[in-house]
């Protein structure tokens, strides 16, 4: 298949966390202030990428 050499390092899983939980605090704070919606999508869309990868690309061990 076309990624079954993709790997994540500690090192990028620990920057797709940080990604997520900054992108999803910053989502929660524009839904609250009721902001405009492509900030909610921008940041919504961040967040969730993240944690999808997260999720289902494996981790490198060892």
């Amino acid at each position: 298949m076309l990624f079954d050499d993709l790997i994540l390092s500690p090192f990028s899983a620990t920057i797709l966390i940080v990604t997520a939980v900054l992108a999803g605090t910053r989502y929660r704070r524009v839904w609250k202030e009721e902001g405009p919606r492509w900030q909610l999508w921008f940041f919504g869309l961040i967040a969730a990428i993240s944690l999808l990868l997260l999720a289902f690309v494996p981790l490198e061990v060892g």
